[in-house]
């Protein structure tokens, strides 16, 4: 009997309308374009304003929806969906539950997992065990932030760095020799008091002093952050690279967790990757938490070929980080085409132009 393991069949996102600038984000607190460029790589961030939608799920809903139309998977044959989040919509009950009601998804069953930036990342090796198990086919991995809902926008220093977005995958069986095929994860917990909600969970429940004092907002010491970010990815890149004997000779791809871009280049370099070979959105979508690590995948689409190998790499609060590799499974050019616009044809468009084309679709798509 062959063996069986999870492979990614198709990739649906979504983002809001609303778009704020750094020119704008200078008008709510003391920062400036150069400011946040030089410091964290932010030129652009989507935020979803509560007369259009609210909450984590208003965003997830309208990327599940966007897979199964691309994909054409009958709502009824999805077995499990997995939310991947730390912004949903109520303490109870899950935003997976909303999901799977919105979308018709009336044979799945649900939950949502929470490890901060590293959640799509935990994510995948989830979804992917309960295939590799034989009981389920066909998952829906989830990932993404409401991030403007718990953002100090007082706070100069964490403030441009966040926005909004989500985005999900499709994992199905597969005796092929492709789909997730290795993965490192960690989580060691001496990050508490570097990044954090200081209130709103049972430790702290919230008051009007809490309230009065930003607590439930991110609190953030970045340089701390930094530190351990670039040394833990970077490590858990270079054990899952050598135990499968990967390097810059055959990854094709580098999808990190988009939180600076000095992280992302810090890494890269570390691992002795070059630029073209990274996915990289954090200028124009900010860092989206969970949503980050799909978010590319839904953005690169067009690039990805079957049997590209590709390595996922996460780090957040708690500390929680790991690495992935994967093997793609399809060619995204034929997939992407599906969508509203047609904005790429490989070997006909440079990679500026298929950007600004990528944009124009998205707002056809989302109004």
């Amino acid at each position: 009997m062959k063996k069986i393991n999870a492979v990614i069949t198709g990739i649906g996102g979504y983002v809001p309308d609303y778009i704020l600038d750094n020119e704008e984000m200078s008008t709510i607190v003391d920062t400036s374009d150069a400011w946040i460029m030089e410091r964290i790589g932010v030129k652009t961030r989507h935020i979803l304003k509560p007369e259009q939608g609210s909450g984590t799920s208003y965003m997830m809903i309208r990327a599940v929806n966007q897979l199964l139309r691309k994909t054409g998977v009958d709502p009824h044959s999805v077995e499990l969906i997995i939310c991947a989040t730390t912004t949903p919509d109520y303490h109870f009950p899950s935003t997976a539950s909303i999901v799977i009601e919105a979308c018709g998804l009336k044979n799945a069953f649900g939950y949502d997992m929470e490890a901060a930036c590293a959640g799509f990342l935990y994510g995948l090796e989830t979804a992917a065990s309960y295939i590799r198990s034989g009981r389920y086919k066909r998952v829906i991995l989830c990932g993404g932030d409401h991030m403007s809902s718990m953002t100090n926008y007082t706070d100069r220093n964490s403030c441009p760095i966040f926005g909004d977005g989500a985005a999900c995958v499709m994992l199905e069986a597969t005796t092929e020799e492709i789909g997730l095929l290795d993965g490192y994860y960690r989580t060691n917990g001496i990050g508490l008091d570097n990044l954090r909600m200081k209130a709103g969970g049972s430790a702290k429940m919230p008051t009007h002093e809490t309230v009065d004092n930003n607590e439930h907002t991110v609190y953030q010491e970045g340089r701390a952050v930094y530190k351990h970010a670039v040394l833990n990815m970077s490590s858990a890149v270079k054990i899952v690279a050598g135990r499968n004997g990967l390097s810059s000779e055959n990854i094709n791809w580098l999808v990190p967790h988009q939180a600076n871009i000095n992280i992302e280049v810090s890494v890269a370099s570390r691992v002795g990757l070059p630029e073209e070979q990274v996915m990289v959105n954090i200028d124009h979508m900010a860092n989206t938490s969970g949503g980050t690590l799909p978010l590319c995948l839904w953005e690169y689409e067009p690039l990805l070929k079957k049997g590209d190998k590709i390595v996922f790499t996460a780090f957040g609060a708690g500390f929680t980080w790991g690495a992935s590799y994967m093997v793609w499974g399809y060619d995204g050019a034929a997939e992407a085409a599906k969508e509203p616009a047609d904005f790429y044809k490989e070997g006909e468009i440079t990679r500026e132009e298929w950007y600004a084309k990528r944009a124009k679709a998205r707002e056809v798509e989302n109004k």
